[in-house]
């Protein structure tokens, strides 16, 4: 047996002392105005290379160094930089560096009366330029560190009726608090891709953070920020355009290692332009970015927020300029909501000449790592660029012992009871779900209103369909399940059946559906109508929409994510039909302009008489693509998120004769292609086109034929994929072909920005249109819409053209997010 040299110990011991010796140690310090004042975010940065770090909002910075001398490079925008020679030995080193206000040359620069100001030769010369900078940098990897914050300032003590639950202490509150330390690469032409290294969410520990380094770049004409702030995005002050939109002024010029910076004053022309107001420092001879220091405000066509500040500071990498540090400084005042905050992004270790496997750039764009979440606190202390100021110690140190305290069994029980208890407003008009949240439980009941219905084939019904959830871990895996009790007191029918979906994946989304029972279905099997909406129209206005039947019925469906954007379904159904007749003509007024009568209880438009009893067994398939579809991956699955490209879909179903005593013979395809095409400064345009038909039409039913999402009450039905106006079932058919189409045009403020009103209240006018064409008949919609009222609210305007003639026109209404997301009646 070999045995050890003990002999070596002490020498591994010296070893490990001289290590020791040699660690790293700190250089911190405060980093002030010549007024003492602290310089929020300003850089520090080792001269001669790209390591470096920020300090906090409070001028507080920290940087670990091996012994030895270094040269500081200290940056704030408005400020000369400053350099300090610092010698580190054993010992950590604390300085302060104070940087004098910048002072801005004029000598030489004329201006003379009624000439042009000589900012506006500077910044044609950087217009010229943009496009070779805004793609100079074939490839690049970097580490980025990112972190987030957000305060409220104020809040209300009632919102929408309810009792704002927050304490008194949480004026100027910490709302969000995140960091993240992340690898980004970058490939032209636009392929992208995050490696999240660490993440971290104050007071959630299985939180993941912002990662997406969002680098805005000004050499782009057109700068989108966000959708939510504007959909247009905001021209750059150096685009293509900028002309059109800014003036310029050139406050002077100043001098940084040998460079002459002209210091630029950027002025929208006109208010209510997507635009940027401040100061672009340029660079003499190069026409480069130095810095940036730019605001956009409410009039400049902002939403949800007051005003969003925007600093960048440029560094010499090689033989270009990188942002080493972007700060955005949010500020709002919604509702009564008031809050602030700033988001600092940190970059490093610029590699230009990166080199990539082939496969390296894939379909994932963002990866977060199993450990990325779970990194302890001493870890981030080491590794963030950006101190912490005190008010983010004490939030982290609070939220995460409360996260401790909320995970218990006693607290989440008191949670749950509190927020449990039955509330009269929910219960009548929205429903209330009640939660379990250590079994991961959800119990949801509708409301009454959508409890107690009313139609002429069951006369008052009564419709109870609570819904059940149960979730595994925090996962894609749960199990949905909502049992459907229906009883009408006219026809005196009791129907009950059994719904439920189970979904699970770690990769990718799959779901597993079936239901089974005894239930009414409009002929219609896609349920357009609402049983509230046909309640009001047959009580009030004698119009009698729904028309329905009964089945004692099975169905599953199997839905798969298979990756690259293709998602596959099949289902298979079977049918057991029965006619039902209207019983009752009650109502309690008839508000319609004209004498109207209750219709029968089938398509009267396309029919003769309702259905026999018949069976029907169904089986279809369908699949939908994406091309270039993009993923999230988490460690529990991927997350599609979309491309920039149409998605498609197909699908075909076969009514199958003859199995289980089926009387359905029929094949049925459709086909359809979806896409938002965005126009920049000009709005978006998104469109929606279908086409389908029979193959076989042997043996077709009512219930079979083909229909279209119709509608007739005054809620907007789903743009892209209905007709506003349409009768429910006058286009029913069993054609071998037919196509439609569904286009709108979003203006997102272009024209309104010029009308005095609608400009200040931020509203946008949308046109489009909806087309069906079947051999014998056609129909048209025409609209224009005001959309963004209350931020929330769109109002249509439309207008039918139908070639047989029956033309007319209607208002609707509609609420972002509450378009068509019915539940199953």
């Amino acid at each position: 047996m070999k045995q050890r040299d003990y002999k070596k110990v002490p020498l591994l011991l010296v070893y490990l002392l001289m290590t020791l010796a040699v660690a790293a140690q700190k250089i911190t310090g405060r980093i002030t105005g010549e007024l003492g004042q602290p310089l929020p975010f300003a850089s520090v940065t080792i001269k001669g290379t790209t390591t470096g770090v920020v300090a906090n909002a409070e001028g507080v910075f920290s940087i670990e160094v091996q012994p030895g001398k270094y040269t500081l490079a200290c940056q704030h925008i408005g400020y000369f930089s400053s350099e300090v020679e610092v010698s580190v030995g054993n010992a950590d080193v604390n300085i302060n560096i104070n940087l004098p206000l910048q002072q801005y040359n004029l000598s030489g620069v004329t201006v003379h009366s009624g000439g042009e100001n000589p900012a506006y030769a500077i910044i044609r010369k950087a217009i010229q330029k943009r496009p070779e900078y805004e793609h100079e940098i074939k490839a690049l990897q970097c580490d980025v560190y990112i972190k987030g914050r957000l305060q409220l300032r104020s809040h209300p003590q009632r919102f929408l009726g309810q009792k704002v639950d927050l304490p008194d202490t949480a004026q100027n509150q910490t709302l969000f608090l995140s960091e993240t330390v992340a690898r980004y690469s970058k490939s032209e032409p636009d392929k992208e891709k995050v490696e999240v290294i660490s993440t971290r969410v104050s007071g959630n520990s299985s939180g993941y953070g912002l990662s997406f380094p969002q680098i805005i770049s000004f050499y782009n004409n057109n700068i989108q920020i966000g959708e939510n702030l504007n959909p247009r995005g905001f021209v750059s002050p150096i685009g293509d355009n900028a002309l059109d939109f800014y003036d310029y002024k050139l406050n002077g010029t100043f001098y940084d290692n040998g460079l002459m910076i002209n210091h630029i004053r950027v002025i929208p022309k006109h208010a209510y332009e997507p635009t940027f107001n401040g100061y672009i420092n340029i660079i003499e001879d190069s026409w480069r970015i130095y810095s940036v220091q730019l605001t956009i405000l409410k009039e400049q066509q902002m939403q949800l927020l007051d005003t969003l500040k925007i600093d960048q500071q440029y560094i010499p990498v090689g033989n270009t300029w990188m942002v080493k540090q972007q700060v955005i400084y949010p500020s709002m005042n919604l509702f009564g909501f008031s809050g602030y905050g700033d988001f600092v992004q940190v970059y490093s270790n610029y590699n230009l000449n990166p080199h990539f496997d082939k496969n390296f750039f894939n379909n994932v764009i963002i990866k977060y790592p199993d450990s990325s979440n779970k990194k302890p606190a001493p870890y981030w202390d080491t590794i963030r660029p950006v101190p912490l100021n005190a008010i983010e110690k004490e939030d982290y140190r609070k939220k995460d012992s409360l996260e401790i305290l909320r995970q218990s069994p006693h607290y989440i029980d008191s949670v749950d009871r509190k927020k449990n208890k039955p509330k009269v407003i929910p219960l009548i008009l929205t429903g209330q779900t009640f939660i379990h949240t250590r079994e991961k439980l959800t119990y949801t009941f509708d409301p009454l209103i959508n409890v107690l219905n009313y139609n002429t084939v069951e006369g008052a019904d009564i419709i109870f369909s609570p819904d059940i959830t149960k979730r595994w871990g925090t996962g894609r895996r749960s199990l949905f399940i909502s049992p459907t009790l229906r009883y009408g007191f006219s026809n005196e029918h009791f129907n009950a059946h059994l719904t439920g979906n189970y979904n699970w994946g770690k990769r990718y989304a799959n779901s597993f559906y079936f239901s089974g029972g005894r239930r009414v279905f409009q002929f219609n099997n896609n349920q357009p109508i609402t049983s509230f909406s046909n309640t009001l129209g047959s009580l009030l206005f004698r119009r009698n929409y729904m028309k329905i039947y009964e089945a004692a019925f099975g169905k599953l469906a199997f839905t798969k994510g298979i990756g690259n954007g293709f998602t596959v379904g099949i289902s298979g159904e079977f049918q057991d039909r029965y006619p039902l007749q209207n019983t009752t003509d009650y109502h309690m007024f008839n508000l319609a302009k004209e004498r109207v009568h209750f219709t029968p209880n089938y398509p009267f438009e396309i029919s003769n008489s309702n259905i026999l009893h018949h069976q029907a067994a169904i089986a279809s398939v369908n699949i939908s693509w994406q091309p270039g579809a993009k993923y999230i991956e988490l460690p529990s699955g991927k997350i599609n998120i979309g491309s920039d490209y149409p998605a498609f879909g197909a699908s075909l179903t076969q009514g199958i004769h003859g199995l289980a005593g089926s009387d359905v013979n029929y094949t049925k395809w459709t086909g359809n292609v979806t896409d938002d095409v965005d126009l920049k400064l000009a709005g978006t345009f998104s469109y929606r086109v279908m086409a389908g038909g029979f193959l076989n039409r042997k043996s077709v039913f009512l219930p079979d034929y083909q229909y279209y999402y119709a509608n007739r009450g005054v809620a907007a039905t789903e743009y892209l994929n209905s007709f506003q106006l349409m009768p429910y079932y006058a286009f029913g058919n069993t054609n071998k072909f037919y196509t439609e189409a569904h286009v709108e045009y979003h203006l997102n403020g272009l024209l309104t920005n010029k009308i005095p009103l609608m400009r200040r209240w931020n509203w946008f006018f949308v046109v489009g249109g909806n087309a069906l064409y079947l051999k014998d008949k056609q129909y048209y919609e025409y609209f224009l819409a005001i959309d963004n009222i209350l931020k929330i609210f769109r109002i249509n305007f439309i207008q039918t053209y139908e070639p047989q003639g029956h033309n007319t026109s209607g208002i609707t209404f509609s609420a972002a997010g509450l378009l068509t997301s019915k539940k199953e009646d």
